[in-house]
């Protein structure tokens, strides 16, 4: 099948265009552990959210043009070959171009936040002539308000401090910039063994100038910090060491350092569809990531950030865990209206830009199945069971008991009409199910005076699995579907065997993995959904790979289940990132980048295919 001559003609005509951001994978990651930035292969760092992932962006150029905010370093000439990597296991990274002039090398990184003073935060860049004599080019354009609102600027000791509502921004750099254009313009040349530095602090615009930051020792402090954490990960327990540890790395990055919240990706906005209107904004912490997230640090031997994922999560809910939202702010709260940028032009023409997120309010029955498997796995990994987690477990089963028959949105967040979907009656079960081993475990005594809690939780999870065995397996097309009464295949069901609804070996779970993988697969990718026939399809969805993986190891099927995370590790950029989807007749990645899910999948199929893991189905 072939998607619409239109489409492709509208993305590769965007493809070439220079007035629009850079390929997505064509950008690399640096963050600090509260936000984080993308430095594209250009030297241009395009996006920044301060002080937060969630907060105001002040370079924006992701999604729209230069004069939306970007801070460019690079050769005058602008060509070149470009080399780049990440310093070692660190989110330092190093861009080397060569040009006719010479050599140069620039080093990005933000000093982690722990390690700065309270209430501020920085942006390092370090350019280094290693051969030759090379013109240079340096442009910084702050503009808050997502790339709508010019800073005032005043020039200071060669840099400037910038206000802007609640920031003050200030600039220290080796070389004096002039204010030009409403931007900090600057040209010198680098000659071999020359070296400039620039940082860029962040602070409250009621305080006083930040301290100084040192670029030498904050680099050297990153570094340390990076390799001292990834050093506890045993490479020896996976074949793909390298690409588990990028993975692992690019999560940690995602991690608010004070809260422990991960948030599904650092971007908004990046379209799932080439120039069309599917662009969320993925900078919050969505509870269906929370068993995902769980496992793949248990498995990684992340004892640490398990808890605080798990921590995080109790505060979220707080006492009124009838009242899940299926996504909160990294720290927890819970407001995230949805409103559009009119003034952005898009990436890459795709639009409406969307800030927030309205599927915050959805009904998805399947994030109480989430919550409740996590808690059991928890408890499988021996965190200690605190006793508000055992109150949430309580209250959560009793409600979702209660509530599990009616439609919701489903996972993948539609915005149409409420449905009975597959998955969300099987995650119910599955959070039921769950409930009624922690009762048996935990004792009468523990739970309510109200008869016997867990045999009660078994009989309501045998309706819900009988009903989904009925109901959501069409016998006629050998396969279990999206939803009640459809014909539609759906990525979702390669989790039934996952999260333990049926045995892997079960024929009817055997039959749905293989019409999936012939149905939705797309030259060794599997998709959400089946190509569509109009301007309106997305790429490949990277997670549903790696979950055929998994079902296929689980089916003692471990090279073709190999061939898989393979095949999604050469899809990764040059530094190991990937996003939510594919784009097979592009060969580019889509989709707000780098993504949570996609990375956590990664740890998870990588660290399974290569010995024993405490899998989520299990008892």
């Amino acid at each position: 099948m072939r998607r619409s001559k239109r489409l492709h003609d509208t993305w590769n005509a965007l493809k070439g265009r220079t007035d629009h951001s850079n390929p997505i994978e064509s950008y690399a990651l640096i963050g600090d552990g509260a936000s984080a930035a993308l430095v594209g292969r250009d030297g241009s760092i395009d996006w920044l959210c301060w002080p937060r992932f969630d907060d105001d962006a002040c370079f924006c150029a992701l999604l729209g043009t230069p004069e939306n905010g970007h801070w460019r370093i690079a050769p005058v000439d602008g060509g070149g070959k470009i080399q780049r990597r990440y310093r070692g296991d660190t989110l330092v990274i190093e861009t080397t171009t060569r040009t006719a002039a010479g050599t140069v090398r620039i080093t990005d990184f933000m000093p982690v936040r722990a390690l700065v003073p309270e209430g501020t935060a920085a942006l390092v860049r370090v350019v280094e002539g290693l051969s030759g004599a090379v013109p240079m080019d340096f442009e910084l354009r702050l503009r808050f308000d997502y790339g709508a609102l010019p800073p005032r600027c005043e020039v200071v000791d060669g840099g400037f401090v910038a206000l802007a509502g609640p920031a003050r921004i200030t600039l220290r750099g080796s070389v004096p910039v002039q204010m030009r254009d409403a931007a900090a313009r600057a040209a010198f040349t680098l000659r071999e063994g020359e070296r400039q530095t620039f940082v860029l602090n962040y602070a409250s615009a009621t305080a006083g100038d930040p301290p100084t930051v040192d670029p030498d020792a904050a680099l050297a402090a990153t570094v340390h910090h990076w390799e001292s954490w990834i050093g506890r990960f045993d490479a020896s327990r996976t074949h793909w060491p390298a690409a588990v540890k990028r993975s692992l790395l690019t999560l940690k990055a995602m991690v608010h350092h004070r809260s422990g919240g991960l948030v599904a990706a650092p971007t908004a906005g990046l379209p799932e569809v080439p120039a069309g209107k599917a662009n969320w904004d993925y900078r919050y912490c969505w509870l269906r990531d929370a068993t995902f997230t769980l496992g793949a640090f248990l498995n990684a031997g992340y004892h640490d950030e398990a808890v605080a994922w798990r921590d995080w999560l109790l505060r979220a809910v707080a006492d009124a865990p009838e009242e899940l939202r299926i996504m909160y702010r990294v720290d927890g709260s819970r407001q995230i209206a949805e409103w559009t940028v009119d003034d952005l032009p898009g990436y890459r023409a795709a639009r409406p830009v969307r800030i927030g997120n309205a599927a915050a309010t959805q009904t998805q029955l399947d994030v109480y199945g989430e919550v409740l498997d996590c808690f059991a796995l928890a408890r499988r990994a021996g965190i200690a069971v605190t006793p508000h987690q055992r109150d949430v477990e309580q209250r959560v089963a009793r409600h979702l008991s209660k509530v599990w028959m009616r439609r919701d949105s489903g996972i993948w967040e539609s915005r149409g009409e409420p449905r009975p979907y597959t998955y969300s009656k099987a995650m119910a079960w599955v959070g039921i199910d769950r409930a009624a081993r922690v009762a048996r475990q935990d004792g009468p005594g523990e739970r309510t005076g109200e008869g016997d809690v867990a045999d009660e939780l078994a009989a309501v999870a045998k309706r819900i699995h009988a009903e989904v065995c009925s109901e959501a397996f069409v016998p006629g097309l050998d396969t279990f579907t999206q939803s009640y009464g459809s014909h539609a295949l759906d990525g979702s069901l390669l989790l039934l065997p996952l999260v333990g609804f049926l045995p892997p070996d079960d024929p009817r779970i055997v039959a749905t993995v293989a019409r999936i993988e012939r149905e939705l697969g797309q030259d060794g990718f599997i998709r959400r959904q089946r190509i569509k026939a109009d301007d309106t399809d997305e790429g490949a969805f990277l997670p549903c790979s790696l979950w055929m993986a998994d079902c296929l190891r689980l089916q003692a099927k471990p090279d073709e289940a190999a061939a898989y995370l393979e095949r999604v590790l050469g899809v990764a950029n040059d530094v190991g990132l990937l996003s939510e989807e594919y784009d097979v007749p592009t060969r580019s990645l889509a989709g707000n980048f780098p993504q949570a899910l996609t990375h956590l999948a990664v740890v998870n199929t990588a660290l399974g295919l290569s010995g024993p893991v405490l899998d989520r189905g299990g008892g």
